[in-house]
């Protein structure tokens, strides 16, 4: 206890980090008061309860103001939707590959163009937002001018959320965007908690103590997973600059196991909830469309989970194979005279990447898989579906990416000025030694 105080008092006694600290708690403040402000127009009190599946799903991103209709309503999920199609088509298409080659240049191209595209999928996703999730008892305006002050609305949100998270990426601590989601994942936690003590009554205390146990286990399963990295020795030549010897060390690439983070879970999440929505449309004339829709919309069931975890699988060794490029690494090296001991440089060299990363990548996504359908498990067992997602899935894996990047800019801060780092062994240096895979 000594050590975490004396840890606290050297992080609020460096100036640059407490101002980072605060205005980030600053900017987290306005995106939550934010959220429980309503579009005008709407009537908060005949607005339905948090709906379950993607809306669900949504709305623990958004820390409720999904389902509260607020001017937050979409919050920055849209931009995140223009990301990831950017991303991909940043892999696909010549013109995005040249403009990520440009430098600061083309970054700020691809900055603005996501920006656009951020406002057209707030627009598109704002009407199906307006007309799916808000009863037309609760709109107290004419429908006409409702719709276009609350597309204007929304999408002014969504920029001015975009805008916190570019503001805490600047000046403050950890990943603005990550920050935002995850906060409002958090949010519902203590709810959760109250929630989950009260259906166990006054003698499930035990039983919720062990909850928590498993709990904690679980998250350290996932930080283990999240941080397992497979290093590759690379060596580089030695070379005379001036009578000055350079190079000659030994370094290391350090492979992710589960390289492509939460987005094999998001990607197969979005798409398990087709298969029930389609069913609906021949479920009064078919019995295999209605036994479809059934299975499907109950996330317990496991077909339901089986096919989850078989597309996130899928996912984890796509999402993976465009996000690390073993013949852009192998030519780096190449280029800066580095070579992996006992392979030739070039073409072997990207083969012997490749080889790795497709081994330390099928016990990732199995792993990854299992996380994701954790929740599931923990409902059958007993536990309420507000505490369950927490067990594992989407909030799971983003709370821990998103805590552990943040304790590593503070802990580069502590060290930086002299301090001892968070934890007295190991420290948060991102060191993956500590979680090598053989």
């Amino acid at each position: 206890m000594k050590k975490f105080i004396t840890t606290v008092k050297n992080i609020f006694s460096i100036e640059d980090l407490r101002i980072r600290i605060l205005n980030t708690i600053g900017f987290l403040v306005v995106f939550r008061i934010g959220s429980f402000i309503v579009l005008p127009g709407v009537d908060p009190n005949l607005l339905g309860e948090s709906a379950g599946g993607i809306f669900g799903l949504i709305d623990t991103f958004l820390g409720g103001s999904f389902s509260r209709a607020s001017i937050f309503g979409l919050g920055i999920m849209p931009y995140i939707s223009a990301s990831i199609v950017l991303q991909l088509l940043t892999v696909g298409v010549p013109y995005f590959q040249k403009l990520q080659k440009e430098g600061e240049s083309g970054r700020k191209r691809i900055n603005q163009i996501t920006r656009v595209l951020t406002i057209l999928i707030t627009v598109a996703q704002g009407i199906g937002y307006i007309t799916a999730t808000i009863p037309n008892e609760a709109i107290m305006i004419n429908k006409s001018m409702f719709m276009v002050s609350s597309l204007v609305l929304l999408t002014a949100g969504t920029m001015f959320c975009m805008w916190l998270g570019e503001k805490i990426t600047e000046k403050g601590i950890g990943n603005g965007i990550s920050m935002l989601i995850m906060i409002g994942i958090i949010s519902a936690l203590p709810g959760a908690i109250i929630a989950e003590s009260l259906s166990k009554g006054s003698g499930g205390i035990l039983l919720l103590i062990i909850e928590a146990v498993v709990l904690f286990f679980v998250v350290v399963g996932t930080v283990a997973l999240t941080e397992a990295t497979r290093r590759i020795p690379v060596q580089y030549a030695k070379q005379v600059v001036g009578g000055k010897v350079y190079g000659g060390q030994r370094q290391y690439i350090p492979i992710k196991v589960n390289a492509s983070g939460v987005m094999p879970i998001i990607f197969a999440q979005s798409l398990m909830f087709l298969p029930a929505l389609i069913a609906q449309i021949w479920a009064d004339s078919s019995d295999i469309a209605a036994y479809i829709g059934t299975t499907f919309s109950d996330f317990t069931s496991w077909q339901y989970n089986l096919v989850f975890a078989l597309m996130i699988i899928l996912f984890t060794f796509f999402y993976t194979a465009i996000t690390v490029n073993p013949e852009q690494i192998a030519e780096d090296m190449k280029r800066n005279g580095g070579f992996i001991p006992g392979i030739k440089p070039g073409g072997p060299t990207a083969d012997f990447i490749d080889n790795i990363i497709s081994r330390i990548t099928l016990p990732g996504s199995f792993l990854l898989s299992i996380v994701a359908i954790l929740p599931a498990f923990a409902i059958v067992a007993g536990v309420s579906g507000e505490f369950a997602q927490f067990y594992g899935g989407t909030s799971l894996l983003i709370m821990v990416g998103v805590i552990l990047d943040t304790l590593r800019q503070i802990e580069s801060y502590l060290l930086m000025r002299h301090y001892e780092g968070m934890m007295k062994s190991g420290n948060m240096k991102n060191d993956p030694s500590s979680y090598a895979v053989a």
